[in-house]
Formats: structure tokens, C-alpha cells, sequence
């Protein structure tokens, strides 16, 4: 970073001085327009997911709300401008644990650790690292691997890792994937962070449902007159009525936010082919019908020049797809009916594991739905199964892989799952906990505000109902003996995870459960 004395105010980032030109811009901005890639934009300006989290003066502060003008004369380090030592010692801590699986949302808690660290918080405290990490949001490792890091961080060692975890970690994400431990300091190379310096960049006025071109991000937001989400106090039931019937058992599930941190972004050359938004993980498979890749191929086709696409926090769960609502009945002997959402491929991954159950599909107005998403359907009927036999058993996944679970009486959850050769237990434990995180949730408290007209009113991180690090419980993984070719395991730990959670409860017809 250089001077400019034609700019403004000066700031001091990792160490050098900076020139910036606009006193509006917000720190975030300023620090992504400079390369600090490593900051990340997750849910901006709402402040909330902490991807963006960094040290002003030695104190964690979320840049995304911060305007330059609050930090002129202050130092500023992002995971950058860490001690190169003790940056090394994370980067072995997260590695260590598999506390890092994207990357997206680490550098930022690394940030917030190091506030901790120079407070002497002792690395045996649990509790004040998950405390720390209500300012953050994770939703790949279900926290507890993010914590175990905290704790690992004073003898972390390093760890290598072979082309059997990329294996694994593709396995149990969908697509390609790095493991590589620099991803735990926002080494990821996520769509946005490979653009051009000199790119346009388009978002998205929801008003008029245009994409709005600008030189940059700040002034494209301007431009189409961004307004921040909020969170609805309103609430609103499962959207699908359940059909007439004997029902032995009852399930009926609301609109759920897969809500991956890093908001759909593609950029695309002059008659190239755009950088997609899978660079860096499957984002359980809410950006694999995206549209932003095309976009930016017109968009850069009709301008001459590179252009980002990008959402906002807003456009992602406005546009983004979501798991098809359902409600469902099932008799003693197993037959039944399902009510879902019209989705294409939803009536087939519901007979994979239920073939004996009628399919109804459905029109309910809401935003898209898509059968893609991790464990779409057939999960919540597997569940609905289990609550009839009365006990989880194991379940066995499209993909392969099975699992069981139990929840203990203080709320422990022990799982066992098996998905053939392990390749690299780190990587499969740690997508295991994230995947039970994500089961437990799914029955107990996520949902989204989506109203008799489909309007969805819940647009904030905060808002989706994503089980905090204090909220979590112990998650424990058994990887049971398997010589079989490696398969996915998470997918069934989700689900397994679920079922133990809903029978636990007794089974009750609406999720979330509360």
C-alpha cells in the first residue's frame, strides 16, 4: 500500500501507510480495494458474521460497519500483519482440529482470538473462546473444531496434508476443494478475491431488478440504493398443509436458509469464461444453479472490460435456492403421503429412501427451491421414518455413507458413522460435527420469514436461526472401522443427527421445534 498526498486521510494497515480517496467508503472497502483478500465480506453492512473482523489498535472491530474516517490515525492489522510466528502456530492450530473447512469465515476469528490472546485469556478456557465467537458466524464446522484450535493453539504442530484429504474434503463437500492449511488466514481464493484490480463491479437494485455497473463496490451500492435487511418480528407456520389422513407419524417443515457466508460472486473477462462461484467449496449446494456466472459473462461482454458480479447478503436470500417446504403423513405400515414444494428432482430423491410414499407436489409462492441442496428431501423423510420404528438405527445416505446417533441425557450427541476408507480423519471428523451442528438445527431452530405471498422477511445472518458456539453441545464422532472405497459420511450424520434430535424431543409435527 502506497501514499497518495492527493488523498484524504491516511491509515496504517499491516504496518505500511495508505492514501485513501473517500472518507465515506467503509474500512471493509478500503482494505478488499487495497488486496487484503483475507477480509472477507459475508453479510455487509449488516455487521453480523464477523467474516470481515479485524484489529484497530489491537482490538477486534467488523469492518464492514466502520467507516475510514473512525480509523484515520489508527493501526489497523489484518491476519496479514500477525507476527509471522504466530500466524504459523494458528495456521497449525486450525489444521490441527479441521477448524478451518472453506476459510471464509477464519481470518476474521483468528482476528478476534488474537484480541483474546493479548486480554491473557487462558487457552483451557472453552467457554471464553465460544463466548468470543458470539460475533462470528461458522457454518461449515459446528464450531466445536474452531474452538478445540483455541485450545491447541500453544503446542499446535504442523500438519500435512496428502491428496487423501483433498479426497475427503471433496467427498464431503460436493466439489473441489483445497485443504490446504493456509485456508485458515483466508488463503482460499474465492471467486471475488481472483478479480481484476480493474474490474467494474455490478450489484444488484432490487427494486427494479436491474444489475447497476460502477467503477467500484462502494459506488455501485450507491448507485442502486442498497438498503440493509432486516430480521422480522413476525411469525409465520410451515407453509404446506398436511394432507387428510391416519397419520401414525407427522412432519411439517418451514423455509430453511442454507446460509453459506461467502454470497455468490462470479467475474468474467471480455468473451471469456467466468471464474465460478464454486472456487472454494459447494456452499451445500446453494450456488450450483447461480445465475451470477452469466451475468458477469454479459455483463463484461457488453462493457468491453472484466466485471464482479456480486450479491448481497439481501440477494442471496431473496434469489438464492432454499429446501423445498414439506408436510407428510405416514400409517404404521410405512405408506403415506408428501406434500413439497414443486422442485425438479425433489419427487426422486424422496423415493430413494421412501419409495412406499405417495408425492405431491406443490405450488406455494416463495422464493426458488432446488432439490441440490445437502440432503434436500430425502433427509427430513428419513427422519420422519425414524420417528416411526421409534429409534434412529443407521441411516444410509444417497451418497453412500451411514450413520447413527444418540443424544445424551446432557445433551451430548455421540455419533458413529461409517464411509469406507477414511483417507484423512481430521477432514472426515470435522465435516461430521459440522454436519450434526446442521442436523440439530435444521429440527430445533431454523427457519425463514416467508410470508402468504412469498415475500421473505428475514434478510439478515442473524435471522436464519444458526445454533451459536454456546449453544452447541459436545459432538462426538466415532469413524467406525470401513474398507469399503470412500464414500460421503456427513450426509448421513446430518440426517442421523436429526432423527436422535426429533425422537429425543418426541417427535413434535412443525420444525423448528423451538
Amino acid at each position: 500500500m502506497t501514499t497518495d498526498a492527493r488523498r484524504s486521510l491516511e491509515i496504517t494497515v499491516d504496518g505500511e501507510v495508505a492514501g485513501v480517496p473517500d472518507e465515506t467508503a467503509t474500512l471493509l472497502d478500503v482494505l478488499r480495494a487495497a488486496g487484503k483478500t483475507s477480509v472477507k465480506d459475508g453479510c455487509s453492512p449488516q455487521g453480523q458474521c464477523g467474516c470481515c473482523t479485524v484489529l484497530v489498535d489491537g482490538q477486534p472491530r467488523v469492518s464492514c460497519v466502520t467507516p475510514v474516517r473512525r480509523v484515520r490515525g489508527r493501526a489497523i492489522t489484518t491476519v496479514d500483519g500477525i507476527e509471522s510466528d504466530v500466524a504459523a502456530r494458528w495456521v497449525d492450530a486450525f489444521a490441527e482440529t479441521g477448524g478451518s473447512q472453506c476459510g471464509f469465515c477464519t481470518p476474521g476469528i483468528v482476528c478476534r482470538f488474537e484480541g483474546l490472546r493479548a486480554k491473557g485469556v487462558d487457552h483451557a478456557d472453552r467457554g471464553a473462546a465460544a463466548d468470543a465467537l458470539l460475533a462470528h458466524m461458522c457454518r461449515c464446522t459446528g464450531w466445536q473444531p474452531i474452538v478445540d484450535a483455541w485450545v491447541a493453539f500453544p503446542t499446535a504442530v504442523g500438519v500435512v496434508r496428502s491428496e487423501d484429504a483433498s479426497q475427503r474434503a471433496e467427498l464431503e463437500g460436493g466439489s473441489a476443494q483445497s485443504t490446504d492449511p493456509g485456508l485458515a488466514l483466508g488463503r482460499g481464493a474465492f471467486a471475488d478475491d481472483t478479480a481484476p484490480v480493474d474490474a467494474l463491479v455490478a450489484v444488484l437494485d432490487a427494486a427494479s431488478d436491474e444489475w447497476v455497473v460502477a467503477p467500484t463496490r462502494a459506488e455501485a451500492l450507491r448507485l442502486a440504493g442498497k438498503v440493509q435487511g432486516r430480521r422480522t418480528t413476525a411469525e409465520f407456520s410451515p407453509p404446506i398443509e398436511l394432507p387428510e389422513g391416519d397419520w401414525a407419524r407427522t412432519l411439517r417443515t418451514s423455509w430453511i436458509e442454507p446460509a453459506y457466508l461467502e454470497t455468490d460472486a462470479a467475474w468474467c473477462e471480455p468473451g471469456g469464461e467466468p471464474v465460478s462461484p464454486l472456487e472454494n467449496g459447494g456452499a451445500f449446494g446453494g450456488k450450483v444453479e447461480s445465475e451470477v456466472g452469466a451475468v458477469a459473462r454479459r455483463l463484461a461482454d457488453e462493457h468491453g472490460r472484466p466485471v464482479r458480479v456480486l450479491y448481497s447478503r439481501e440477494d442471496a436470500v431473496r434469489r438464492g435456492a432454499k429446501r423445498p417446504p414439506l408436510a407428510a403423513g405416514v400409517r404404521v405400515d410405512g405408506t403415506g403421503v408428501v406434500r413439497v414444494a414443486r422442485t425438479p428432482g425433489i419427487a426422486d430423491a424422496i423415493s430413494a429412501v421412501a419409495p412406499g410414499l405417495e408425492i405431491e407436489e406443490v405450488d406455494i409462492p416463495g422464493p426458488p427451491t432446488s432439490a441440490v441442496l445437502r440432503g434436500a428431501g430425502w433427509l427430513e423423510i428419513a427422519v420422519l421414518m425414524a420417528g416411526l420404528r421409534g429409534e434412529v438405527g443407521w441411516i444410509q445416505a444417497p451418497g453412500g455413507g451411514s450413520a447413527t446417533a444418540s443424544i445424551g441425557d446432557d445433551g451430548t450427541i455421540d455419533v458413529r458413522v461409517r464411509s469406507g476408507a477414511p483417507l484423512d480423519e481430521t477432514i472426515l471428523r470435522s465435516y461430521c460435527i459440522g454436519a450434526a451442528h446442521m442436523g440439530l438445527g435444521f429440527v430445533t431452530s431454523e427457519s425463514l420469514g416467508v410470508d402468504e405471498d412469498g415475500v421473505v422477511h428475514d434478510l439478515t445472518v442473524r435471522s436464519f436461526g444458526i445454533l451459536r458456539a454456546i449453544d452447541t453441545p459436545r459432538i462426538n464422532v466415532t469413524i467406525e472401522p470401513d474398507d469399503g472405497p470412500p464414500v460421503n459420511g456427513s450426509d448421513a450424520v446430518m440426517a442421523a443427527v436429526a432423527a436422535a434430535t426429533w425422537i429425543a424431543g418426541g417427535c413434535p409435527q412443525d420444525w423448528p421445534t423451538g
